[in-house]
């Protein structure tokens, strides 16, 4: 069941977004070769704590860590290590920020120093789609018209569109109704209305879709090695249009 948030509501997940907007914003300073992804899950956890927040993810089911590392070929869920990021890598931080019981979550693929030309691209790409999508985003319209959106721009690309893991809607919790698909046909799926909230986090690989799990249980990989990026917001559907709740103010990559 999809759970119509209140204006009100809305303004409430709006502050939990605007601590995790200004995080990724710090994090754009320390992200650099040499620092690990311990070190800014550990400086994550102590930003939202300092604002009066909770970093969701920590405990989520057992998770351990406060935000989400992804490295290179890992997709998604990847956990933070003590291996120095190099020149040349790119990672994807995942966070999600409690405060006072309403829930932000928005996921950012960073360039480490200098990075090819091939990985720019996919970055680029990738955001592209989000924003692509949340044009999409509109009363009236379906959850079909924002996967279709994604899934044409990735592959006009040469790139292609996870299909195990999507967007999905939040609030109270983490997780709620509905399912966001990141690849499908217009004028498909649930039709969309005012109230709803929910994010959309296009996962674009390099290669193939394929994916593979680690031995953790939590850290997906592409099957073939290849690189991935991922880009998220926490949307809310008004008459206006679409609110982005997680908005940093930049839709180019850097």
């Amino acid at each position: 069941m999809v759970i119509i948030k209140t204006p009100q509501q809305i303004k409430l997940m709006a502050e939990a977004g605007k601590i995790l907007t200004t995080c990724h914003r710090e994090l754009r300073k320390i992200i650099r070769p040499g620092i690990t992804t311990m070190q800014i899950n550990q400086f994550v956890d102590d930003f939202i704590q300092s604002h009066g927040a909770k970093a969701e993810q920590k405990g989520y089911h057992g998770y351990p860590f406060a935000i989400c590392a992804s490295v290179n070929d890992e997709i998604c869920h990847g956990f933070p290590t003590q291996t120095p990021l190099r020149e040349g890598d790119i990672v994807t931080i995942d966070m999600v920020v409690n405060l006072n019981g309403w829930m932000a979550d928005s996921a950012w693929s960073y360039p480490v120093g200098q990075i090819t030309e091939q990985a720019k691209q996919l970055l680029e790409v990738t955001k592209e789609c989000l924003y692509l999508g949340i044009d999409k985003a509109v009363i009236g319209n379906r959850l079909g018209d924002i996967s279709h959106a994604i899934q044409i721009h990735a592959e006009s690309h040469g790139f292609s569109v996870v299909r195990e893991f999507t967007g999905h809607g939040i609030g109270h919790n983490m997780h709620e109704d509905p399912q966001v698909l990141h690849y499908g046909h217009p004028n498909k799926g649930l039709r969309l209305s005012e109230g709803m909230v929910f994010t959309i986090e296009p996962m674009i690989n390099l290669g193939s879709y394929d994916l593979t799990i680690d031995q953790n249980g939590w850290t997906a990989r592409t099957a073939d090695g290849s690189l991935s990026a991922q880009y998220e917001h926490t949307i809310a559907i008004t008459k206006n249009g679409p609110l982005v709740l997680t908005e940093q103010g930049l839709k180019k990559v850097r």
